[in-house]
Order: structure tokens, then C-alpha cells, then sequence
């Protein structure tokens, strides 16, 4: 067992290692590397190369299969290319506007966009919602489906864009081709997936140079 979290309390590392002797509560991560090294250092102390631990995670099929029938609930016809977009976060620092996810897709749709999937999970609702009221009913939408299902689901896109989020961590480390929007501060917990370079936003206004990077750059996933 290994805890990140609780190190600067003795009361629950003493707790915890009487529970379970054998378990490590690790140190807190500095701010002089991203988390997911310090969460390698901490199973693989000393680890000298760190490229096995970056490769995409491989799924079930029976996993994958789910994802296809939530798609296609969703409306896809099952060869059409999907981008899957994610506006919620965790937190409200870390959601870009709705408007700012509106003006890149709208410039996209021009060019002819994949299929647009909108995820809804259970703390998305107004991220979601505003971003549906923007578009309009040019979007699909999956709506706060179970785990095993999103991980399908996120299986068969053809891109990803997303807030800094748990989601967007699945996606990444699925291997699917990313955008994924971050804030500075928050850029240490970026994912560990070695294909994808985060892109920092501001979250508090909708900045026309952030929304032009942001299309560049899924345009640069969805081609």
C-alpha cells in the first residue's frame, strides 16, 4: 500500500503503518517536477528509465465493446471520426469558459469536424450544459456513463480535448491524441503520458490567443 497523501500528519502515518505495516506513505511532491515522477520515484525508487512507464494502457475488449455501444447510443454510426470534449474540471480555476471551447470548435466546423461528443460527469453539469447551449444540437452527448464505459468510449476517439481533469488523465494515458488546457499553477500535475504536451490557458477570461494555440493545436490532433 502507498499513500500520497497524509505525510505531514503523524497521527495517520502511525495509524496507517499499524494497520499495514508494509505500507509507504510518501514525502509531498516538490514543485521542481511534475507529480507523476514523484509518484514513479516513489514504487521504483531509482528507476534509470521511465519510457516503459509512459506507454498507452491497453484495454479489454469487452471494455473497448462497451465504449462502441455508448458512442453509438450517443448517435455514432460507428466509423465516423470522434473528438471527444470534456469542459468540466474539478475545480472551477481550472474550466476554460464555455466560450472559449465554442469558438474553437465553431472554427473547426467549417473544415468538416469529426463527430462532437460532449462529456457529462457528475460534477460537469454546467460546463456541459453551457457548452451545449453554444452549439447548439450539433453535438452528441454522454451522459455521466459509468467508468468502464468513458474508458471504452475514449478507446475508439480520434482526439481528446479537455480541461485539466481526471478525464483527461484517462484519455492521455489511453494514448489518445490530446489537447489537454492547464493553468500554471497547476502544471506540476500535468499527465505522465509522453505524447502529450499541455497547453496552458488562462481560465479566467477568453483570450483570442489562447483560442487560436488551442485550435492549433487540435487541429494538429484531429489531422
Amino acid at each position: 500500500m502507498v499513500s500520497w497523501f497524509g505525510s505531514r500528519d503523524p497521527d495517520f502515518v502511525r495509524s496507517l503503518t499499524g494497520l499495514v505495516p508494509y505500507a509507504v506513505v510518501a514525502s509531498s511532491v516538490g514543485a521542481d517536477r511534475p507529480v507523476w515522477e514523484h509518484l514513479l520515484e516513489t514504487v521504483a525508487p531509482g528507476a534509470a528509465d521511465v519510457s516503459g512507464w509512459r506507454e498507452p494502457i491497453e484495454i479489454l475488449t469487452s471494455v473497448a465493446d462497451e465504449g462502441r455501444r455508448e458512442l453509438e447510443h450517443a448517435g455514432w454510426d460507428g466509423s465516423a471520426p470522434v473528438l471527444v470534449v470534456h469542459p468540466g474540471a474539478g475545480g472551477r480555476t481550472k474550466q476554460w469558459p464555455a466560450q472559449g471551447f465554442a469558438a474553437v470548435l465553431e472554427s473547426l466546423d467549417s473544415a468538416g469536424l469529426p463527430m462532437i461528443v460532449v462529456h457529462r460527469g457528475p460534477a460537469d453539469g454546467d460546463a456541459a450544459e453551457a457548452l451545449r447551449l453554444q452549439l447548439g444540437h450539433r453535438v452528441a452527448l454522454l451522459e455521466e456513463p459509468p467508468l468502464r464505459s468513458l474508458t471504452g468510449a475514449l478507446s475508439h476517439a480520434s482526439a481528446y480535448l479537455g480541461n485539466d481533469s481526471g478525464i483527461s488523465h484517462l484519455a492521455s494515458a489511453l494514448g489518445v491524441r490530446s489537447t489537454i488546457l492547464f493553468t500554471t499553477d497547476h502544471l506540476a500535475w500535468r499527465p505522465w503520458a509522453g505524447h502529450v504536451e499541455p497547453l496552458l490557458v488562462s481560465t479566467q477570461t477568453v483570450d483570442p490567443a489562447d483560442v487560436d494555440r488551442v485550435r492549433g493545436a487540435l487541429v494538429a490532433c484531429v489531422g
